[in-house]
C-alpha cells in the first residue's frame, strides 16, 4: 500500500491524499460505509458503486469469523470474491466487539476468551489468531488486535489496558510478518493508538506506533462516552506524533460535525454505523441540517431530500414521499434514507478534500458545522 500526500491546509492540519491499494485508489479524506457481515445494511452493490461511489467499505473480523465462518470464506477465495466486491476492504480486528461482551469474555495475556452472541459457543481471539483470520478474510487493510477500554475508565485500568494492547501489537506484527497474503494481492496492517482520555497514555501509545514502519495508523477508543472536546484534544495530540506520511484512521467516528473537526486535526479515514443506523430510524443528514422524516411537517414538502442533489434518492424522491414510506412501514423508506445518508457523508468528505485543495477548508468547515448540526 502507498499513501501519496497531496495538499495540506495552511490554517489547520487538514490534508488531502490518495491511498493506493491493489484493489484501487482511495482519495482522502474518506468515509468508509460499514459492511459488518459483508453487506452494507439496506444498500446493494450497484448503489454503492454507481450511486454514491464508495471507494472502500469496512467488514468486521468478529462477525465474519462467526458467520459465515472461515471455511466458507477461504473456499470462496476471501471476502472480496465471496461478496463480489472489487474495491478495497478494511477489516476491524473484532476487538471492540469482543470487549463489548463484558459478561461473556475474559481477558488473559494470551488473548480474549469469549462466547458467541449467536449460539454461546466458546472461542479465543489471540493476536496470532486474529492475524490469521484477517489473512483468510483477505481485506486490503487489517487492524491489530487491541482492547478498547470504556471512556470512563480509571487511569489504572487504562494503563493496564494499554500495556496489554502494546504487547498484543508486537505479537500481531510478528505474526503478520511471518505469514503471507492468500489471494495474490498485498495486505497492510494498521496498529491502533489507545490510552483512553489520558494524555500521557495516548502520547506513549502514539510514540510507540510512530517507531513502527506500518503502512498506516488507527486511533481507537474514542467516541465511547467521553465529551467531544476531549476526543478532539486526544486526536490533536496523537496526530502531532504519528508520522505525517502515513494515513490516519479515526475508528467509529461519527457525526458530520465530528468528522469535520477531525479532518481539521489531520485525520484521513473514517467509519461509523450512524448513516445507515440512523437512516433506518428516519434520521436524515443533509447539507442544511438534520431531518426527522417521520415528523408531520414533511407531509406536504415536495422538495428533494437534500437541495444539493447528492444522491439518486435526492434527485428523484421528495421528503413527503419518504415520510409516507416510513409511516406506511415500507422497507424502501429505510433503504432510501440509508442511501441518502451514506451519499451525504461521502459528499461531505469529498467536498472537504476539494476545499483543502482550494485553500479554503477552514472557512468552509466553520460554515458547514453550523449548518449540519441544526435540527430542521
Amino acid at each position: 500500500m502507498q499513501f501519496v500526500l497531496s495538499n495540506t491546509d495552511q490554517e489547520s492540519s487538514a490534508r488531502s491524499g490518495t491511498i493506493i491499494t491493489d484493489h484501487g485508489e482511495i482519495p482522502t479524506p474518506i468515509f468508509m460505509p460499514v459492511g459488518t457481515v459483508g453487506s452494507v445494511k439496506g444498500i446493494n452493490h450497484r448503489e454503492l458503486e454507481k450511486d454514491i461511489d464508495a471507494k472502500i467499505i469496512l467488514g468486521n473480523t468478529y462477525h465474519l469469523y462467526l458467520r459465515p465462518g472461515l471455511d466458507v470464506l477461504k473456499a470462496a477465495g476471501g471476502l472480496h470474491s465471496f461478496m463480489s466486491w472489487k474495491r478495497p476492504i478494511l477489516t476491524d480486528s473484532g476487538g471492540y466487539q469482543v470487549f463489548s461482551l463484558a459478561e461473556n469474555r475474559r481477558l488473559k495475556p494470551e488473548g480474549a476468551h469469549f462466547q458467541s452472541h449467536i449460539d454461546g459457543s466458546k472461542h479465543l481471539f489471540s493476536p496470532e489468531s486474529v492475524m490469521d483470520i484477517q489473512r483468510i478474510i483477505g481485506a486490503d487493510i487489517v487492524m491489530a488486535f487491541d482492547e478498547c477500554p470504556p471512556g470512563d475508565s480509571s487511569y489504572e485500568y487504562a494503563k493496564k489496558s494499554l500495556d496489554l494492547t502494546e504487547n498484543w501489537l508486537n505479537r500481531c506484527i510478528k505474526r503478520f510478518n511471518e505469514t503471507m497474503p492468500l489471494y495474490g494481492y498485498q495486505q497492510s496492517l494498521f496498529p491502533i493508538v489507545q490510552g483512553c482520555v489520558f494524555s500521557d497514555l495516548r502520547k506513549k501509545a502514539a510514540e510507540h506506533i510512530a517507531k513502527i514502519n506500518s503502512d498506516g495508523c488507527a486511533i481507537g477508543g474514542l467516541s465511547v462516552g467521553e465529551p467531544a472536546e476531549v476526543m478532539y484534544q486526544m486526536v490533536e495530540l496523537v496526530n502531532g506524533i504519528l508520522p505525517k506520511e502515513k494515513p490516519r484512521y479515526l475508528m467509529g467516528v461519527g457525526t458530520p460535525e465530528n468528522i469535520l473537526e477531525a479532518i481539521e486535526r489531520g485525520v484521513d479515514m473514517f467509519d461509523c454505523v450512524m448513516p445507515t443506523r440512523n437512516g433506518r430510524n428516519g434520521m436524515l443528514f443533509t447539507s442544511e441540517g438534520i431531518i426527522n422524516i417521520r415528523n408531520m411537517k414533511w407531509s406536504y414538502d415536495f422538495n428533494p431530500i437534500d437541495p444539493m442533489g447528492i444522491t439518486f434518492a435526492d434527485k428523484r424522491f421528495t421528503k413527503a414521499y419518504l415520510r409516507h414510506l416510513f409511516v406506511a412501514k415500507e422497507m424502501l423508506g429505510p433503504q432510501l434514507a440509508s442511501l441518502h445518508n451514506l451519499g451525504f457523508y461521502l459528499w461531505l468528505v469529498s467536498e472537504a478534500r476539494n476545499q483543502i485543495e482550494k485553500g479554503s477548508f477552514k472557512t468552509w468547515k466553520n460554515h458547514m458545522i453550523k449548518k449540519v448540526s441544526v435540527r430542521l
